[in-house]
């Protein structure tokens, strides 16, 4: 068997599906939330019996009346209704910019009570959403007690529920996290999101009773510790090469034994478990990197694991999946069983000409588009089809399939002058006819470090895609010319270009910019040879190198990062987006194509400085392996124009916080700071975050010949899949105990992947809750890009 050939039952839902021509089908049986369906309710109390409308009240365009389908017990349900288009915009969004048509609540008023003595609701819901095939409500709490809900950013107190049409759902969502001191409302709201080509005139939703309920063990939602009788452990498996460890909370006295066995039932491998006693709690580490390849079970006391191979092909399933995910997040493409053809009256114009602005994927689980992540993902898919091909040749037609959709997209939205079609903010169906109040206008913009990029990511298509040699020739002469757009801006611009704060590149730094613009020139170098690629190569990653921390901070020995410039105040983070694999690509591949250079030297050199910072980190988030973000200035807030950049939708105070963030981390000298999650305010959630460093560790380790580089990369995967202190698969579908997540109009995905692991308020700590809102838990197409990218690395 090859490395990409997916499990027996999976094979048998691709061949169903025409290997990704319609999507897989979700398995909510081994979901977190039907497992928390399972658990045994101590204590409850009836909230609302549905006796009377008294309490509640409605807000929005909508109707709010006591007269809804019954339930089994016969009892009348509170019904909340809402047009599904309402033909004008918000008057607070005129413009239409990322806003659905209006909102409707439903909201129960609560006397200020305290609910501090349970930790779960449960309710019960009747849709009724003609032709949605999706259909999602928003459950909302507030609070006014010592910690106010909802926050500043508007993240907590807010639930999305995912509910199947025309039926009486029953959900539940633990609350242990949740303040709830001073409960003064509980509430529904739904929003109008238009009509795709199935939608109905109406939306309409039955609300039945409301309980509050104590239930026995509480997933662990906060800190590092896994829950009692949890194993945290790589759900989909281990690589034999490497380390394979397992972490569980530390029981206390003896040292727990542990055993791996065949499915036969045969011990294979008996070990003891090792201490590990650090600032984030005591560990249980149970490890068995001298297994072989098999599949085994792993059982620690009375904690048994479901079976998880140790081979070669773990990463096959999760690929396939991811795969899956980006097919239906398609825009303007109709995906069987979640939308018809889409935005078609989204439009972009520059200079008389005007074209639409649809294709490629949506964003996440809004319909938001973005050219250059389109670019991104497509790149992604590239790189990974070259590592099936000659390998499984079903994966490789379907990525390069997939990735020729994305390309289509990229090359469409060029205006041929330096101007592209970039953005557009889309929370919902449009109707498609041009003419009307929903049509909007898709950003358009001249942007050097964009045509970087996309430079770039058309090169190394024009490598990939040999069986298409014409449209190989007008890549690589589209390549060229969006490389000289990018040098003419950079002429006349400079590092003071400003691009569209809500695009993937708006936190962009001079020392990100010249790695890029070196990688582009390598790459270009390669496919054409010539020269003067090669010495923009050179001379920009110079200015790479200088950007580079040479003396230890403190005593720590920690050095090896990167600054956003030459000055060396600012150290480059990242905290949503990340590029940060982008400094160790561009060093790589002038080792590869210029091996024999005189600044070689150097640029290994860099290559091990980075690699060593990498390896330095580690210690600090043992026994777990997610990447820490690093190391931190003091000041770099009071830096007003570079602090803006990297952070989307500051709030009041944020200089203030960013200290207080800083205090949570780990002080190293008078003036820097460790965090192992990156400081970070509206926009939290950590997945592209290490995903990204772990690329970075792979590439430095392919490079070195440095294994231990490579079981790092390998540790950003295990942690999404499990490894983690929730023992939650983070990939819906993968592995078991995966949450929903924020998909709002494309609805549960197999193989979707979330903005990721968050921290509450100014902590340091990993936070989990199951509230579903964004960012954190927001389906974001950029992940599955990084993660085609990291196991296209490692393979």
């Amino acid at each position: 068997m090859d490395r990409f050939s997916p499990g027996e039952s999976l094979g048998r839902e691709l061949a169903e599906t025409g290997y990704i021509h319609r999507p897989l089908p979700l398995h909510p049986e081994n979901s977190l939330e039907v497992r928390c369906l399972r658990k045994k309710v101590l204590r409850e109390r009836v909230l609302w019996d549905m006796r009377s409308s008294g309490g509640w009240s409605g807000k929005g365009p909508g109707t709010l009346s006591h007269d809804g389908v019954p339930d089994a017990l016969g009892r009348v349900s509170l019904r909340m209704e809402l047009p599904a288009v309402t033909g004008h915009w918000p008057p607070e969004t005129p413009d239409g910019d990322y806003t659905p048509f209006c909102r409707q609540s439903a909201l129960f008023r609560v006397e200020s009570e305290n609910w501090e003595g349970y930790n779960r609701i449960a309710l019960w819901l009747r849709p009724d959403c003609p032709g949605a095939r999706t259909v999602s409500i928003a459950l909302i709490f507030a609070n006014n007690g010592t910690i106010p809900i909802p926050d500043p950013y508007n993240r907590e107190g807010r639930h999305e529920l995912y509910l199947l049409n025309r039926r009486w759902n029953e959900c539940v969502l633990e609350i242990p996290e949740l303040p709830r001191d001073k409960v003064t409302m509980i509430g529904f709201e739904s929003s109008a999101f238009g009509k795709d080509r199935s939608t109905g005139d109406f939306l309409r939703f039955d609300i039945g009773e409301i309980r509050l309920q104590l239930t026995e063990h509480p997933e662990i939602v906060h800190g590092w510790l896994p829950g009692e009788g949890r194993i945290a452990y790589a759900m989909s498996g281990y690589v034999p090469e490497g380390r394979k460890t397992a972490v569980l909370r530390a029981s206390g006295g003896k040292l727990p034994v542990f055993t791996l066995r065949k499915s036969s039932g045969e011990a294979v491998l008996t070990g003891q478990a090792r201490r590990v006693c650090s600032p984030r709690g005591d560990f249980d580490v149970l490890d068995f990197s001298a297994l072989g390849p098999g599949e085994y079970t792993l059982q620690c006391g009375n904690i048994l694991t479901p079976p998880f191979p140790v081979s070669e092909g773990i990463w096959a399933d999760s690929v396939w999946k991811a795969l899956n995910f980006v097919f239906c997040e398609r825009c303007g493409y109709p995906v069987p069983e979640k939308h018809g053809g889409c935005h078609g009256d989204i439009t972009a114009e520059h200079r008389g000409l005007k074209l639409v602005y649809n294709g490629g994927w949506h964003d996440a689980g809004d319909m938001s588009q973005q050219t250059l992540q389109s670019a991104d993902v497509m790149f992604s898919l590239l790189e990974l089809a070259r590592r099936a091909k000659g390998e499984n040749q079903q994966l490789y037609l379907r990525l390069l399939e997939e990735a020729e959709w994305g390309l289509d997209f990229v090359l469409k939205c060029r205006f041929g002058d330096g101007y592209r079609a970039s953005s557009a903010g889309i929370v919902d169906w449009s109707d498609g006819f041009i003419g009307n109040m929903d049509d909007r206008p898709a950003r358009v913009q001249n942007n050097s470090f964009d045509n970087l990029l996309y430079a770039a990511y058309e090169a190394y298509a024009a490598e990939t895609l040999e069986q298409d040699p014409m449209l190989c020739e007008k890549l690589l002469s589209t390549a060229e010319e969006d490389f000289v757009f990018a040098l003419e801006g950079f002429r006349e611009r400079g590092f003071t270009e400003q691009p569209v704060k809500w695009e993937h590149s708006y936190a962009a730094s001079p020392s990100l910019y010249m790695a890029v613009r070196s990688w582009a020139a390598s790459l270009l170098y390669r496919l054409t040879g010539k020269a003067g690629y090669a010495a923009e190569a050179v001379q920009s990653a110079d200015y790479v190198l200088r950007c580079q921390r040479a003396d230890p901070v403190g005593e720590t020995g920690l050095r090896g990062f990167f600054y956003r410039d030459t000055d060396k105040r600012i150290i480059q983070h990242f905290n949503h987006q990340s590029r940060d694999h982008a400094y160790m690509q561009a060093l790589a591949l002038l080792l590869e194509t210029q091996p024999d250079h005189a600044e070689s030297g150097r640029w290994r050199r860099s290559l091990e400085d980075f690699a060593a910072y990498l390896k330095a980190l580690m210690p600090r988030v043992e026994p777990y392996g997610m990447l820490p973000s690093g190391v931190y200035h003091r000041d770099e807030a009071l830096d007003g124009e570079s602090f803006e950049r990297q952070h989307h939708d500051l709030g009041a105070g944020a200089v203030e916080e960013y200290g207080l963030q800083l205090k949570a981390g780990t002080v190293l000298d008078g003036e820097h700071y460790l965090r192992i999650f990156p400081v970070w305010f509206s926009f939290r959630g950590n997945s592209a975050v290490h995903l990204a460093t772990g690329k970075a560790a792979a590439i430095c380790g392919k490079a070195l010949g440095d294994g231990e580089l490579l079981d790092i990369a390998r540790e950003q995967l295990y942690w999404v899949l499990g490894k983690n202190p929730f023992c939650q698969s983070l990939m819906y579908g993968e592995g078991h105990n995966y949450p929903e997540q924020a998909a709002f109009l494309p609805g549960t995905m197999i193989g979707e992947l979330p903005v990721g692991v968050q921290t509450r308020y100014h902590e340091d700590i990993p936070y989990w809750p199951q509230s579903n809102n964004a960012t954190y838990k927001e389906v974001w197409l950029t992940v599955a890009g990084k993660w085609f990218s990291l196991v296209a690395e490692l393979s």
